[in-house]
């Protein structure tokens, strides 16, 4: 198949561009060229979407699938107009499109946000909006029949820069107190969901390889975070203990929840967000997504964690400085 990628040289768009030469595919990337370089094999060609004309040079190709990762409406208007004799338009949404993130269990047939009309997404709390616009663009220019829609959930795995994956693997694997405890939260009932980066990409490329048309919710499976936790402990060979806090003492010394920096990762304990780890992904488990055990994707994002270095600055979760400070107080000298 020949199968051009629009942004193939970021995390995502380069295991896609990867899974694809590997499936002996032929694969051009367009990017801007800034956030690295595109996979062994693949065709590069430099281009600035922000351009009307941004895609003029591949524009007069038949491709057999036209895989896209933006998140800026005008882009995909364009690419929709520039590129409408592709065979198909697979489309990487997002379940922030999702009118409301509280409900658990919820399917692709869930209300949506309203589509935002800018060509630009000028600020991140209009992600999902702009998601939703993007996926109007392509399914009202391909139709639902020349149309793949895959709504991710959380990504992860190796080259998480965000941390979120890596953090309680690298914790347990290297404890910030003497015995082993390990500080989490005491919400072990709240709802994890994490789609391995490395089974989204696959899954993509085979549903171009299989003409794979619809929406989908590509998420991992919904599991509390008493089990993820269980699965980084069991990743990181961790034999010491759980330091549980309570939320509000917490919340007290400023730990923040989900993510960023002083934070305990995938911590969400508004019942009004939780929804968001708990989508249904029967839809996609039907259709060919494979999934594999998370343990495996916390023990790989930890070997990728201590290749980074263990103690450079995160983008989430506690310094191992503050989290001795903290359960020093929790423990004193227990």
């Amino acid at each position: 198949m020949r199968i051009l990628i629009l942004g193939g040289n970021a995390w995502l768009g380069q295991l896609i561009a990867r899974h694809g030469v590997d499936s002996g595919h032929d694969v051009t990337c367009v990017v801007r060229g800034t956030s690295g370089e595109v996979a062994l094999g693949a065709t590069l060609v430099t281009a600035d979407r922000d351009n009307d004309d941004g895609l003029a040079a591949v524009a007069d190709i038949r491709w057999d699938a036209v895989i896209d990762v933006a998140r800026q409406p005008g882009h995909v208007r364009r690419a929709v107009r520039d590129l409408r004799g592709a065979a198909r338009y697979v489309f990487v949404s997002s379940a922030s499109a999702y009118a409301q993130q509280g409900p658990l269990g919820q399917g692709e047939d869930a209300a949506l946000l309203t589509p935002l009309a800018a060509d630009v997404m000028e600020s991140t709390a209009d992600y999902g909006a702009a998601k939703v616009a993007c996926e109007e663009a392509i399914l009202t220019s391909f139709g639902p029949g020349r149309s793949l829609i895959a709504r991710a959930g959380l990504i992860g795995g190796p080259g998480d820069t965000s941390g979120r994956t890596g953090y309680w693997p690298l914790r347990c694997a290297f404890p910030a107190r003497a015995d082993g405890g390990v500080l989490a939260p005491d919400d072990l009932g709240i709802p994890t969901q994490i789609i391995d980066v490395r089974d989204l990409a696959a899954w993509l490329i085979r549903g171009c390889e299989q003409g794979t048309a619809g929406i989908f919710n590509a998420t991992g499976y919904s599991i509390p975070l008493g089990e993820h936790l269980a699965q980084a402990r069991l990743a990181a060979g961790h034999g010491g203990r759980l330091v549980l806090a309570a939320g509000q003492w917490l919340k007290a010394r400023n730990i923040s929840e989900w993510s960023g920096p002083s934070s305990l990762p995938l911590w969400l304990s508004d019942p009004d967000w939780q929804g968001m780890n708990a989508r249904s992904n029967g839809r996609a488990v039907a259709r060919g997504l494979s999934l594999r055990p998370l343990v495996d994707t916390l023990r790989d994002t930890l070997d990728w964690e201590v290749q980074q270095g263990i103690d450079r600055q995160r983008e989430a979760g506690l310094t191992r400085a503050e989290e001795a400070e903290l359960l020093a107080e929790i423990c004193g000298g227990r």
